[in-house]
């Protein structure tokens, strides 16, 4: 591989920034608003309309939630929670300095799941966006989307980096030895009994995020 011939594909939630952090302090500040109760109910609801529609949704939670709260002005007070909310906070240490590191490589590349409104939001409010200048894809499937990736962003290889092993190995799959897959240890999914169990194995395991700064370019090639 060259340098300039490689792209970097970098998920989001839990990969560059703390995404488990943000769903404890969303759940802490509807628990003030609306009580144990009224926090359990918007996670119900987020919890379903996920599973119907395959996305995070945090705004269409709060939406759902409304139903008999109309009014409320407390309400208003989750909605500037969620669309002000620091997300430069939660970076990872190093999260930004890894980007840079890889675009001494290549093009870093953010490729995330996630809704059309909230989810730029947030990459955005994290200093993610201007990182990466603006190179930013997201699907409700981001593995089933290989294809309009290249297309968008051709290179002679690319390089994965995620918290879950299961949708690395999904990319591996259709992708093959054009593809390096990095699973980074961080957030309850990759942390979860078996996340390291995956088929195929991804190609690299690191830690943190910050562990990519000290990669050169043979770390991101495919080894037998």
């Amino acid at each position: 591989m060259l340098t300039g011939d490689i792209v970097f594909l970098l998920d989001v939630d839990n990969t560059l920034l703390d995404n488990d952090r943000f769903g404890a302090d969303l759940g802490d500040r509807l628990a003030q608003a609306f009580g144990a109760d009224g926090r359990e109910r918007y996670w119900a609801i987020f919890n379903a309309l996920r599973e119907e529609f395959g996305v995070a949704d945090y705004l269409g939670s709060l939406q759902a939630f409304r139903t008999g709260l109309d009014g409320d002005p407390q309400l208003l007070q989750i909605s500037g929670f969620l669309l002000e909310y620091p997300f430069a906070d939660l970076l990872y240490p190093q999260a930004l300095a890894a980007v840079g590191h890889l675009g001494a490589f290549g093009r870093p590349v953010v490729l995330s799941d996630g809704d059309v409104v909230f989810q730029p939001r947030k990459i955005r409010r994290a200093g993610v966006w201007d990182a990466v200048a603006g190179r930013v894809l997201i699907y409700l499937h981001k593995e089933l989307a290989l294809d309009r990736v290249q297309l968008r962003y051709p290179a002679a290889h690319y390089v994965m980096v995620d918290d879950k092993s299961r949708l690395l190995a999904a990319m591996k799959s259709a992708m093959g030895e054009k593809l390096t897959t990095i699973f980074v240890r961080q957030g309850h999914y990759a942390l979860a009994a078996g996340s390291n169990s995956e088929h195929p194995p991804a190609d690299r395991v690191i830690e943190r995020i910050g562990d990519l700064t000290t990669f050169d370019l043979s770390d991101f090639e495919v080894r037998p």
